[in-house]
């Protein structure tokens, strides 16, 4: 590729880069989870150190991936760093969980979501017809225009941010004086179930280097949004869930769904009520245009090395094809109601593919010596390796039936790669030198 035309294809910096972060991780678990947090936890100080505890190994995870991302400055995410770093058939198989766990089902989730959160000022529509106009809608924009779409996904971003913020800043002063209690201890179980749920929330830490062959300097962008991003999305977070644990007595808020909700309401009424509901609803809405974003650049990379159909690669300007290709499977999930199942273990088939990909890190360090820098080598990519495993060990014991159907869709994908193999298709070999 020519010099002319790479910078032309890198059209996006450190703002966009790190907004698709922030846009990928904040979505509606922040406003759900903290409940249920408290029915198993009992303290609102332990709720707190477990939302810390998530974002510390959110941003081991963002190190390790900037540290790839210097490394292999282009689009692709776990794809493209596990052809490269262990085999292709690694590759391939979290290319294929992109497509249908990493983000198909959560736009499908986040539509749907949207739909019910906005039925009372959309009488008479259901949800899933609201779902399907904003995915077309958002595919539509992203499709037309790399820079246009990236503008409307920066400015939800913003907004998004400052009504948080806006949010914390105006409650906090509002918080009661609640008595003191003397909760029940929580166990170690209990710790780390909460760590699971808390992942839910954290996830999309990664979100920039699935768009690095569109970032201008992405050797020294990509880290700098990674960490920022995921920095900023802590704070955010801390700050809100502060208010949440601390706007009513635990009996009040433990174990309900809608915790941001109830919380609002107890400190402002009815309007602050309907305020998180605008603040979820936006939410929401930048994050799927984030996942619209982010996810059909996988799928353009396997297309540029073979694994695909050459139709789905990326030539001038967006991947529409990609585009496409995704919205479509989308709003199958969607109308099918099929998604519920797989969201049910997401969880489980991401954190393989972030621990593989980091085990690639770590294999290339080796192999590569010093001159791949690693941020706090050995310790960083070990401590976040050694966390996700536990996590996942533990869903494992705890959920075995969505395991074993998350290894069988891992499975299906390395199938498939094999038999493109047999027929001579796609790469055979990884190559770290690409």
């Amino acid at each position: 590729m020519s010099a002319q035309a790479n910078t032309a294809r890198r059209q996006l910096g450190l703002g966009t880069a790190a907004a698709l972060v922030v846009a990928s991780m904040i979505g509606t678990g922040v406003f759900t989870t903290s409940g249920f947090l408290l029915a198993d936890l009992h303290s609102p100080g332990l709720v707190l150190v477990a939302w810390a505890v998530g974002g510390v190994q959110a941003g081991l995870g963002a190190l390790c991936y900037g540290a790839l991302a210097r490394r292999l400055p282009e689009s692709g995410g776990e794809y493209l760093f596990l052809s490269r770093t262990l085999h292709p058939a690694a590759g391939y198989v979290a290319g294929w969980l992109s497509l249908l766990v990493g983000f198909s089902a959560p736009l499908a989730s986040a539509a749907f979501a949207f739909g019910e959160y906005t039925k009372t000022w959309l009488p008479g529509w259901p949800p899933k017809v609201a779902g399907t106009l904003l995915i077309v809608g958002f595919s539509a924009i992203h499709a037309w225009h790399v820079r246009r779409g990236a503008w409307l996904q920066n400015a939800a971003v913003v907004l998004k941010i400052g009504l948080i913020a806006g949010f914390a800043a105006l409650a906090w002063p509002r918080l009661p004086e609640l008595p003191p209690t003397d909760p029940a201890p929580a166990s170690v179980g209990a710790f780390a179930v909460s760590l699971v749920w808390i992942s839910f929330s954290y996830a999309g830490w990664n979100a920039a280097v699935y768009i690095g062959g569109e970032v201008r300097d992405a050797e020294r962008t990509l880290p700098r949004a990674l960490v920022l991003g995921t920095g900023v999305v802590t704070a955010l977070y801390l700050a809100l869930n502060y208010v949440f644990v601390h706007a009513a007595p635990v009996p009040e808020l433990a174990g309900k769904l809608e915790v941001g909700r109830v919380a609002a309401a107890a400190l402002g009424g009815a309007a602050w009520a309907e305020a998180i509901t605008v603040l979820v609803a936006v939410a929401l809405v930048s994050s799927v245009s984030s996942l619209v974003m982010a996810g059909p650049r996988v799928y353009a990379q396997m297309a540029a090395d073979g694994c695909v159909p050459r139709i789905f690669a990326a030539t001038a300007g967006p991947p529409r094809t990609s585009i496409a290709l995704q919205a479509g499977v989308a709003l199958a999930l969607l109308w099918s109601a099929t998604f519920d199942a797989l969201l049910t273990y997401i969880g489980f088939t991401l954190s393989l593919s972030t621990a593989a990909t980091v085990a690639g890190l770590m294999r290339l360090r080796f192999r590569e010596g010093p001159r791949l820098a690693v941020p706090g080598w050995p310790w960083v990519p070990g401590l976040f390796l050694a966390g996700v495993l536990a996590m996942t060990a533990f869903t494992v014991g705890r959920r075995p039936r969505e395991s074993l159907l998350g290894l069988a869709t891992m499975a299906v994908g390395w199938l498939v790669w094999w038999g493109q193999r047999r027929r001579g298709r796609g790469p055979s070999r990884p190559d770290s030198s690409r």
